[in-house]
């Protein structure tokens, strides 16, 4: 005899966070609406559950979003994954210095390279490994095994390595690919789990990153000063499958996944939007900038300002701790404020510390100043992501309202454009290895000017204070109407 499974209504309307049209919709997982008579939806909080009819499934009901034992734990988990699993390659400064100075790679060009691969190689496959779960939903919960079981093999494979380009593939291509696999699942299911507080969600997740870049270059740089490197990759991959694997017990959906759900199209009308391009070129422009201060500093550090290799490393350090509150307090600010505020408090904030701290840092005092405000302002700017999401999905449903509307915005996947926008954030990173290269090449401008412009890192300084500033030309366009839709 048949059963029924009691699902709320308002499940599509939490993932866009606004609301959306009550005609007849199949949801992720094989669900499907009942559709009103007309009109739209109210919002989540107000919706009345309706059930859906499902066969051989037992009644149960779902778990609340926002709250809740297990909303925490999962977020407590996704947190830790993103502590282990990016503050490795957030911490690359501490390895580009150490392999810049000690054999065999000491001499050897293209040692950037590896730390902007292992970032941005893994950014750009989020949005593959987004579409191949959301098409087999059921095989994502092996995805942070495998996942992790591959990072621990690559930083393996990385001990061995004796060329730059071995450690390109292994430490910067594999460790990324993996990582991107293991990590995927805790950005699905959080948009599950958390909806009013999502901002905040993102946020302390994200945070997990500068928490784990600030402690991670700790362990790093006692493992490579007493043991070198290839211990020190042998150390770290077994730590971080033996701190990992319990974790990813707690990275569970919240939505249950229906047995008969099949691989169906999937579509990205969004990748056409104007909304969505405005908000993904300002980012990408951030992005290309945003990562060389925790890649050269190091090296800055210990070669114009005469910084032993541990007042070295507490660049990132400083750098890495300082995001984890900026990109919290975002996270909530975006929750609470229009997303224009949020822009200028992270793009300024970035550009003036560049421009008047770094510019003019003649002493360890004064970049450590930097590096604080630097991270607490231009590591916020991802928190910035799940609002200008929300505002790309709102722009889309005002634009089905009008007489010429398609009624494209049913099929805009928040997590897919947070994806395709991390995408950009990895192509601008990878972009950003042999540009930075190119712009300290010869170190221009030495001796030619003061403090750190004329240190041969002005040319890099210019281009981090610019790149931040193009990060909140979104904030003139929506002022000048350029964003309006009609």
């Amino acid at each position: 005899m048949a059963t029924t499974t009691v699902l709320e209504l308002s499940e599509l309307s939490e993932h866009y966070n606004a609301p959306v049209r009550t005609t007849s919709k199949t949801l992720r997982g094989g669900y499907t609406t009942s559709p009103k008579a007309s009109g739209y939806a109210t919002p989540p909080r107000q919706i009345e559950a309706a059930t859906t009819v499902l066969t051989g499934q037992p009644e149960f009901s779902l778990p609340p979003t926002d709250r809740g034992k297990s909303a925490w734990l999962f977020l407590a988990a996704s947190f830790l994954i993103e502590a282990v699993v990016w503050g490795f390659p957030f911490s690359f400064g501490v390895f580009q210095d150490y392999y810049q100075t000690h054999e065999p790679f000491a001499g050897s060009s293209g040692i950037a390279t590896i730390g902007t691969c292992a970032i941005g190689v893994s950014y750009m496959g989020f949005p593959l490994v987004v579409l191949l779960q959301r098409l087999y939903p059921r095989a994502t919960r092996y995805g942070p095994k495998a996942g992790l079981l591959v990072m621990s093999l690559s930083l393996v494979a990385s001990s061995f390595a004796t060329t730059v380009p071995q450690l390109v593939v292994t430490q910067g291509i594999f460790y990324a690919i993996a990582a991107c696999t293991c990590y995927c699942p805790c950005m699905l299911y959080l948009d599950e789990w958390f909806v009013s507080r999502r901002g905040l969600a993102f946020g302390i997740v994200w945070s997990g990153t500068g928490t784990g870049g600030f402690l991670i270059p700790l362990l790093l740089e006692f493992l490579l000063g007493k043991y070198g490197f290839r211990t020190a990759l042998r150390i770290w991959a077994v730590t971080l499958l033996i701190v990992t694997m319990p974790l990813i017990y707690f990275v569970r959906p919240r939505l249950p996944i229906s047995s008969s759900t099949h691989a169906k199209p999937y579509k990205l009308p969004f990748l056409f939007d104007k909304t969505f391009l405005f908000y993904q070129f300002a980012s990408m422009a951030e992005s290309i900038g945003f990562f060389l201060p925790a890649v050269y500093l190091p090296t800055y550090a210990r070669s114009f300002l005469g910084a032993g290799h541990f007042l070295a490393a507490l660049t990132v350090m400083l750098i890495n701790v300082s995001a984890v509150i900026g990109t919290i307090v975002m996270g909530s600010l975006t929750d609470k404020f229009g997303i224009s505020t949020c822009l200028i408090i992270s793009t300024m904030g970035a550009t003036l510390a560049t421009f008047l701290l770094w510019g003019l840092a003649s002493n360890l005092a004064t970049l450590y100043a930097f590096c604080i405000l630097y991270g607490l302002f231009a590591s916020s700017y991802v928190s910035i992501w799940p609002a200008m999401t929300r505002d790309i999905i709102s722009s889309a449903m005002s634009a089905d309202e009008s007489p010429a509307g398609e009624n494209r915005a049913a099929s805009y996947d928040p997590i897919m454009i947070l994806g395709v926008m991390t995408a950009g954030r990895g192509l601008s990173n990878v972009v950003s290895g042999p540009l930075s290269e190119a712009l300290i090449k010869n170190l221009p401008w030495k001796d030619e000017a003061a403090s750190a412009w004329g240190s041969g890192y002005g040319p890099l300084i210019v281009f981090t204070g610019v790149t931040a500033v193009l990060g909140g030309t979104t904030v003139v366009c929506k002022r000048l109407g350029w964003m309006d839709r009609y």
